[in-house]
């Protein structure tokens, strides 16, 4: 057999053909290389350099306490206490899934857990905060500690640390005033500054937690640690530690807060109780109340539910954001304004039958006694509480005059106190109606004005200032919640000067005289209508009863208050100052649906009144 002859041409073109391949196939491989070397060198660099430094030497946040908050006296109303958290960090977890599947069977957590656990790792994944470690469950048990450390070794990544958290100790007495810190949002964390917030997972949310955010806050500190391949700690190489948040002291007295919870009952309402003299803050109640600790580190679906569904209204602030009807405590300004204007005087006289008409007009507003008050003069009409009498001196003087002299007092704008979340009410003009309503000022929404009715809205704070303003005989004090600062720079609390807004002018002092006299008269005389109140009182009480309507009662109907359900009942409401004669303490109460503010909201009244007056004077005294 003759050997086939070797075709050296097809044998050079075919290996020049996979020659050629195997270049393009390693041309390929290299390129695939230096793209993946270029995207890790270059592109990511800086991602795996810290990763590469976190093995080994990392540089860890350290967040600064937050200042306590306490009352006047010196009682706690928020402080930090150090609880146990299970944290991730979650550029160390090689598996986060399996992770998590692991970890329940040692440490057991919510639905709602990992659904907020996964929204702070979406909320960190940009910047600096995605290398911080994120909380799974926060307060962990002894047991769950030790449950954990046993296993720690299995859980790269995975650590429990002891960290601060915010705690309110009197839980609802003071949460719509002290508010609450909560965790950093998307929203906020645009907004705040980054270098300042590093390792900071809280802010002020509501209240004072909120308003003083930048003084409660603090200065973070740095420490620099070396950390073995699964992340624990080996030793601290360096360390610079964070400047606390200031503490503050309030005016707030928690002691008189309680007593005016307590008096309040089952009502709902509001107690705002100040200091003439200085504007500062002594009671701020809005009940019912919440537990502000359930919301510092969020707070559950089902428990923010119950709140915000429930009749009752709880997270509704009404000291600073309920705007009522004044009703019939607006009537001593009112009579001021009337003395002031010369539209009265003190001993002119107006003929109440029991209902007032104006010229012209077929309706008739109605006094709330029904066969009236007879012949009435000013004192009459302050502790009788004479609709009719104020009927004809608001429509003597026209809402012009009465929008005038009645916004000196601080009616319809923000009082200015050191808290958010106040609203301004309402003292309606002829513009406000042109412009809101789209309508022109009729007359009988006078009238209404005149007894504190129609448009006219106020809030517990705008009223108890009013009254401060009114005791202090037209001087005005900036309403104030902050009493004195404390700083690790400075030893000795730093009090906080009280601001004057200026004096209201008067053209008689007797006018002054006249009406706080007539209101001395509304709780300690035999026809006023606090007068349950001023009997056996051991200081003398200026105060104004009032009544607010929920809804209008139509022409001819009677106000049948047994009749009615709860909802569609009087708004009740007290106003006073004491003692008269110095006074100490200006006091504004509303009480949702309680029908008559002299057998409701002033008892009330007294009894906060009792305790800053006689029961505080008799414990110095022992």
């Amino acid at each position: 057999m003759i050997p086939a002859l070797k075709d050296h041409h097809f044998e050079a073109i075919l290996f020049r053909n996979r020659a050629t391949l195997a270049m393009v196939l390693v041309s390929l491989v290299i390129l695939m290389l230096t793209i993946r070397m270029f995207n890790l060198q270059v592109t990511q660099h800086d991602h795996f350099t810290t990763l590469s430094n976190d093995n080994r030497v990392h540089t860890v946040p350290i967040p600064p306490p937050r200042g306590n908050i306490y009352d006047r006296n010196g009682i706690l109303l928020a402080e930090n206490r150090t609880t146990f958290r299970l944290e991730i960090t979650p550029t160390r977890v090689p598996d986060m899934l399996d992770t998590l599947q692991r970890l329940s069977q040692l440490i057991s957590y919510s639905k709602e857990d990992l659904e907020r656990f996964h929204q702070e790792i979406r909320l960190n994944r940009r910047g600096a905060r995605r290398f911080n470690p994120v909380p799974l469950r926060f307060s962990l048990t002894t047991e769950e500690v030790a449950r954990f450390e046993v296993s720690r070794h299995q859980f790269p990544g995975v650590s429990i640390n002891d960290r601060q958290t915010r705690h309110y100790p009197l839980h609802n007495l003071t949460a719509h005033v002290i508010g609450y810190i909560g965790r950093i949002n998307e929203e906020e964390l645009q907004q705040i500054d980054q270098g300042g917030y590093r390792g900071s997972e809280y802010i002020g949310k509501t209240g004072i937690e909120h308003y003083y955010e930048e003084m409660l806050h603090g200065t973070p500190g740095i420490r620099q640690v070396e950390s073995n391949v699964i992340g624990r700690v080996i030793r601290v190489l360096e360390e610079s530690q964070p400047t606390p948040g200031d503490d503050l002291f309030l005016t707030i007295d928690s002691k008189l807060q309680a007593v005016a919870d307590e008096a309040m009952g089952d009502y709902r309402g509001a107690v705002v109780a100040i200091q003439p003299k200085t504007g500062g803050i002594l009671a701020m109640l809005s009940k019912p109340s919440f537990n502000a600790n359930l919301f510092v580190n969020g707070i559950s679906s089902r428990d923010y539910q119950e709140l915000r569904d429930s009749g009752e209204r709880p997270l509704f602030n009404r000291f600073l954001q309920g705007q009522y009807p004044p009703g019939s405590t607006v009537k001593p300004l009112m009579a001021l304004a009337g003395l002031e204007t010369g539209q009265i005087t003190a001993d002119k006289s107006t003929f109440c039958n029991g209902w007032y008409q104006i010229k012209g007009y077929k309706h008739k507003y109605r006094d709330w006694k029904k066969r009236g008050h007879g012949e009435t003069d000013l004192d009459k009409a302050i502790v009788e509480s004479c609709d009719v009498y104020f009927y004809n001196l608001a429509y003597s003087m026209g809402i012009d005059a009465i929008n005038s002299y009645l916004s000196q007092f601080g009616f319809g704008r923000l009082s200015g106190a050191d808290i958010t979340g106040e609203q301004p009410g309402l003292l309606p003009s002829r513009q406000w109606k042109e412009v809101n309503r789209e309508e022109p000022w009729y007359p009988g929404e006078t009238l209404s004005v005149g007894i504190g009715q129609g448009f006219f809205t106020a809030t517990p704070l705008q009223l108890s200032s009013a009254f401060a303003t009114l005791a202090n005989q037209g001087e005005q004090i900036q309403p104030h919640l902050l009493y004195a600062t404390r700083s690790t720079r400075i030893e000795n609390p730093q009090l906080q000067k009280y601001a004057s807004l200026g004096r209201i002018t008067i053209k008689e002092q007797s006018n002054w005289d006249q009406i706080h006299d007539s209101m001395r008269r509304v709780a300690h005389s035999s026809h006023g209508t606090a007068r349950k109140i001023g009997k056996r009182s051991k200081y003398t009480i200026a105060g104004k009863t009032g009544t607010a309507q929920v809804f209008t009662i139509k022409q001819g109907d009677k106000y049948d208050e047994k009749s009615l359900p709860e909802h569609l009942r009087d708004h009740a409401l007290f106003v006073a100052f004491a003692p008269m004669e110095d006074p100490e303490i200006a006091i504004a109460v509303i009480v949702e649906n309680g029908g008559h503010g002299g057998s409701v909201a002033a008892p009330i009244a007294k009894q906060v009144m009792d305790r800053y007056l006689i029961d505080y004077t008799q414990e110095g005294a022992g």
